[in-house]
């Protein structure tokens, strides 16, 4: 019981942090682009 909550626990946790990154890297790629795109910037 605990090795089957262990492991949904670790994959839930995993998820999240590849998710995570995932967004972050997105948010910084249209960061960048607007700011390069903007001559004002």
């Amino acid at each position: 019981m605990f090795n089957e909550l262990f492991s949904d626990w670790v994959g839930i946790l995993s998820f999240g942090v590849i998710a995570f990154i995932i967004l972050m890297a997105l948010f910084f790629i249209v960061f960048f682009m607007a700011h390069s795109g903007d001559p004002k910037a």
